[in-house]
C-alpha cells in the first residue's frame, strides 16, 4: 500500500472533497480496466479474422479503404478519444500526484494514448499508399513531386478530377516552388480522368487520412498537458511528446530511473517498414530521444554527441520526478540550460592560432667545449701545409712522383710554390711561449742592425766578438746551395778509405 493510499484511507485526513476525488479516481480506474478488456477482445477478433486481411502491397483492386485501414473504426481508438475529451478540460494540481507515478489513474491512459500515436502514423502511411495506387491513373507524377503523405493527400483533395490545374489554388497547401512544378507537370501529364466511382473512393480515403491526423493531434495535446504533471522535469528537457514516448516504452518512471543513460538513447529503436521511403539515412543506435527538438536543431555531425549529453540529463530529471522534487520543473529547466550551453560550446569554431614572431636572441656567445689540451691535440693531428700541397695538382703540368720498390706516390705541388720543403704556418695559439723570466732577461726586441754583436766563448781565443748576421748568411747560402730547388742538387762522393785506416793483413 502506497503512502497516498494510506493518507486517503485515514479518516482524519479525508474530507468531503477528498472522498469525491477518490470516487472519481476509482471510476477512472474501472474505465481503464474496461478499455484493457476491450483491447484483449479486439486482439482475439483480429486472430479470428486474420484470413480476411488484405495484402497492403496490392491495393489497386481494393475498393474500400476501410478494409485495409481499420484503426479509425476500432472501439479502442473511439474509447480513448472519448475519455480524453472527458479529462482534457479538468485541471489537476501538481500536489495531488503522490506516491509512484505508475499508480496514478491517468498515467495508464497517457501510456495507452501515446502508443496509439505510433499506430496512427502507420495507418496514415497505409492510407497514403491506397490513395497513390488509385490516383495514379489521374496524375502519376504527383507522387514524386509531393513525398509527404499528408501534403499529398491535401493536394489530391484539392485537385480532385480537375484537368486544368491553373484553376486550383495550391498555395495554402504546398510551397510556391512546388506549386509551380505541379502546375507545369499537370498540364503535360499522360493521366486520364477518373470515373465518379473512382473519385469517390479516393475522396473517402482522403477523409480518413484527415480524421486520423485530427485524432493524433488531439492525443498529443492531451499527453502534453498531462506530462507536465507526471514528469515536469523530463518534459522540460525533451518536450512532453518525447517524454511520454520514452515513459511508455520504458515501462514507467520507476523503470526509467533504473536505466543507465546509454540505454535511454536506445528506447524506441525499432525498425519500421515505411512504404515508399528509405531507411538508409536513419543513423544507428537512435530512438525517440534522437527525434526530440533539442537534438534535431543541432548540426548533423554533432547529433550523436548531443544525444549522449541529453540522455545523461534525462536520467537525472527522471529520478528527480520519481522523488516528486521540483514539481514546477525548475530543475529540468536548469538542466536544459546546461545542455544548451554545452551544445553551443561544441558548435563554436576552433580558436585561431596566432602567428608569434621569433623571440629576440638574448643568448651570448656559447662557451667553447674542452680546453687547451684538446685544442693542442687537434692542432697536432691537423693537416699540414705540406700535406695540402701534396693533395693539389696543377692543370697541364706533370706531377712529380717518388717511390720505392713497386709503389709510387704523387708529390702534387710540393716544391713548386717555394724552395722550402715544409712551409708550415705557425699558429699563435699553440706557439710555445718562453717563461716570463726568460722574456725579461732575453735579448732586445726590434730589428738587428749591422752594428749589433754578441759574445761567443771559444776554447782557443776565449772571448771573441762576432757578427750574428754573418753567421746567418753563411747558413742561408749553404741551404740554397743544397736545397734551393726542392731536391738534393749536390751529392757528395763517398770518401775513399785511407790506407792507414785499412786493416793490415797478418803475415802468414
Amino acid at each position: 500500500m502506497s503512502l497516498a493510499d494510506e493518507l486517503l484511507a485515514d479518516p482524519d485526513f479525508t474530507t468531503n472533497n477528498d472522498e469525491l476525488e477518490v470516487e472519481a479516481d476509482e471510476e477512472l480506474m474501472r474505465d481503464l480496466e474496461d478499455l484493457e478488456e476491450l483491447d484483449e477482445d479486439e486482439s482475439m477478433e483480429d486472430v479470428e479474422t486474420i484470413e480476411e486481411n488484405v495484402d497492403v502491397s496490392e491495393l489497386t483492386n481494393v475498393k474500400d479503404v476501410k478494409k485495409v485501414a481499420k484503426l479509425m473504426g476500432s472501439k479502442q481508438l473511439k474509447d480513448v478519444l472519448a475519455k480524453i475529451d472527458e479529462l482534457r478540460n479538468t485541471e489537476r494540481p501538481p500536489t495531488q500526484i503522490m506516491g509512484p507515478v505508475e499508480e496514478d489513474p491517468e498515467y495508464r491512459l497517457i501510456v495507452q494514448a501515446n502508443n496509439l500515436t505510433v499506430d496512427i502514423d502507420s495507418e496514415i502511411l497505409v492510407v497514403h499508399k491506397f490513395i497513390r495506387d488509385h490516383y495514379a491513373k489521374k496524375f502519376p507524377e504527383l507522387e514524386s513531386l509531393v513525398p509527404n503523405p499528408l501534403d499529398y493527400t491535401r493536394a489530391v483533395k484539392a485537385i480532385g478530377n480537375e484537368t486544368d490545374l491553373t484553376r486550383v489554388d495550391l498555395r495554402s497547401i504546398l510551397p510556391s516552388a512546388t506549386v509551380m512544378v505541379v502546375t507545369v507537370t499537370g498540364s503535360a501529364t499522360l493521366g486520364q480522368k477518373l470515373s465518379n466511382e473512382e473519385a469517390a473512393i479516393v475522396e473517402n480515403a482522403c477523409t480518413m487520412a484527415f480524421d486520423l491526423d485530427i485524432a493524433k493531434r488531439k492525443i498529443l495535446e492531451y499527453v502534453e498537458s498531462r506530462m507536465t504533471l507526471i514528469a515536469p522535469n523530463l518534459s522540460a528537457i525533451v518536450g512532453s511528446t518525447t517524454a511520454a514516448k520514452i515513459l511508455g516504452q520504458a515501462g514507467g518512471l520507476m523503470a526509467l530511473c533504473k536505466m543507465p543513460a546509454c540505454n535511454v538513447m536506445l528506447i524506441g529503436i525499432q525498425k519500421k517498414t515505411s512504404t515508399g521511403f528509405s531507411n538508409a539515412s536513419i543513423p544507428k543506435h537512435t530512438g525517440y530521444l534522437f527525434q526530440s527538438e533539442v537534438i534535431q536543431r543541432t548540426p548533423p555531425d554533432l547529433r550523436i554527441k548531443a544525444q549522449k549529453i541529453v540522455a545523461a540529463k534525462c536520467t537525472l530529471a527522471a529520478r528527480m520526478d520519481r522523488m516528486h522534487d521540483s514539481p514546477d520543473g525548475s530543475y529540468g529547466r536548469k538542466l536544459r540550460e546546461e545542455i544548451d550551453k554545452k551544445l553551443e560550446k561544441l558548435q563554436e569554431p576552433p580558436p585561431t592560432k596566432a602567428i608569434k614572431p621569433l623571440p629576440v636572441p638574448d643568448e651570448g656567445p656559447k662557451k667553447r667545449r674542452a680546453g687547451k689540451k684538446v685544442r693542442r691535440a687537434k692542432d697536432a693531428y691537423a693537416v699540414t701545409e705540406l700535406r695540402k700541397a701534396q693533395n693539389r695538382m696543377a692543370f697541364g703540368v706533370a706531377e712529380d712522383e717518388t717511390g720505392s720498390f713497386d709503389r709510387t706516390k704523387g708529390l702534387g705541388l710540393i716544391g713548386h710554390n717555394s724552395g722550402k720543403i715544409r712551409a708550415a704556418v705557425v699558429d699563435q695559439r699553440v706557439k710555445p711561449k718562453a717563461p716570463r723570466r726568460a722574456q725579461l732577461m732575453g735579448s732586445s726586441s726590434g730589428a738587428t742592425s749591422g752594428l749589433s754583436s754578441s759574445l761567443a766563448f771559444t776554447p782557443v781565443q776565449g772571448i771573441e766578438l762576432i757578427n750574428p748576421e754573418e753567421a746567418q748568411r753563411k747558413v742561408k747560402e749553404a741551404n740554397d746551395r743544397y736545397f734551393g730547388g726542392g731536391a738534393f742538387l749536390k751529392v757528395g762522393k763517398p770518401k775513399q778509405p785511407s790506407p792507414l785506416s785499412q786493416p793490415t793483413q797478418k803475415n802468414q
